[in-house]
């Protein structure tokens, strides 16, 4: 006897000496199943019908199926096929795959705890993991500027000026601003203490030589690595959430080629001229403070800055200014390409990077005091 009547959908039942017969026609479709509370007597229905195996299935009859009624018929019937089942050759499709499925299975927590040994011994696979990774970047960057070489007309120029643009002019206030700053208050400070001893007219000595070779290149440094390094990286990383990356590589467009390459020369050319105008900010900002404090003219100061400050000193500045650029440039790449395709990998990644690059800048400028320690002097 019939029990489900609606104008879409369709369930009737019989009883015979064999068995039921449950037959269905219509349309089994969301939009369907969604109207008058379908969903709820087709499940009341079916119900009592669970667990006999005498009942004969009759299918061939629906017009149209979607997944959802499909799983309502393999809710029905126990999540396993019935022995008496007559499907038309399209509904086969959906049977098969919710059959392929099968039942969802949950993660089984782990409740053993790791030790200090076991956390330090994962610590040093990832770290391993990342060098080898960060060698395999540097690599292909290098195989990339020798492919630019060789065909310079073919160069994602476009991409180098945008990188410049973003990563030199627009940091340029920032850090003109903390240079100058940082100026002041070293040179105040000094002239504090060179008071003390009689020897205020070394502070042009302290100052230049300090800006110069150390403060100028670690600031910008750092700065660019706060500012620049986490918009490289979150713009990997976006591209990443968008499979832009993966677009890409259908193209047969080289990522490294045309993303990270850019990058590494625009950040390698930038920085030595961030380099330059930070130390005139610092400069700048110390000369007023000596002024203040001491009463030393601009023209004392410019003048003495030559022979107080060797010009190897200068070279070096420079030469920290190109390596830290490629060093910001080459992590940030490192992680934004390491990021899954999920908000908080995004942002995990994001901070890791700035925190990374700024820790390498800082180990590269103490190799560097070390490799050039009778230089300059």
């Amino acid at each position: 006897m019939p029990t489900l009547q609606s104008p879409q959908l369709k369930l009737d039942q019989a009883n015979s000496r064999q068995g039921s017969v449950v037959s269905a026609s219509g349309t089994w479709q969301v939009h369907a199943l969604a109207q008058d509370n379908a969903i709820k007597a087709i499940n009341a229905q079916l119900k009592p019908l669970k667990d006999d195996a005498n009942v004969s299935w009759d299918l061939s009859n629906i017009d149209s199926m979607d997944h959802i009624g499909a799983q309502l018929f393999w809710n029905a019937w126990g999540k396993q096929r019935p022995a008496k089942l007559t499907l038309a050759p399209s509904q086969e499709e959906f049977f098969k795959r919710i059959e392929e499925t099968g039942p969802l299975k949950t993660a089984q927590s782990r409740t053993h705890r790791l030790t200090m040994v076991m956390k330090l011994g994962m610590a040093i696979l990832v770290f391993f993991e990342h060098l080898k990774g960060f060698i395999a970047l540097v690599g292909q960057v290098t195989q990339d500027v020798g492919r630019f070489a060789r065909h310079p007309l073919r160069g994602p120029w476009r991409e180098i000026s945008a990188n410049i643009f973003h990563a030199g002019f627009q940091a340029l206030g920032i850090t003109a601003l903390v240079g100058f700053l940082i100026g002041v208050v070293l040179s105040y400070l000094s002239a504090q203490q060179l008071r003390a001893f009689g020897g205020d007219i070394y502070l042009v000595n302290l100052l230049g030589m300090s800006v110069i070779r150390e403060l100028g290149p670690l600031l910008a440094a750092i700065l660019v690595a706060g500012r620049s390094g986490s918009s490289i990286t979150a713009q990997l990383g976006v591209m990443r959430v968008t499979e832009e990356l993966d677009a890409m590589l259908v193209m047969g467009i080289s990522h490294g080629f045309r993303l990270i390459m850019p990058k590494v020369l625009a950040l390698a050319i930038s920085m030595p001229l961030l380099v330059i105008w930070t130390d005139t900010a610092a400069l700048l900002g110390g000369m007023a403070a000596a002024k203040v404090e001491l009463n030393l003219s601009a023209r004392y100061f410019i003048q003495k800055l030559p022979d107080a400050v060797p010009l190897a000193n200068y070279m070096i500045g420079l030469g920290k200014g190109v390596v830290f650029g490629m060093l910001i440039a080459l992590v940030s790449c490192h992680f934004g390409l390491r990021i899954k395709a999920n908000t908080e990998s995004l942002g995990r990644g994001t901070t890791t990077a700035v925190v990374t690059a700024i820790t390498v800048v800082i180990l590269a400028d103490a190799v560097f005091a070390i490799v050039f320690n009778g230089v300059g002097y």
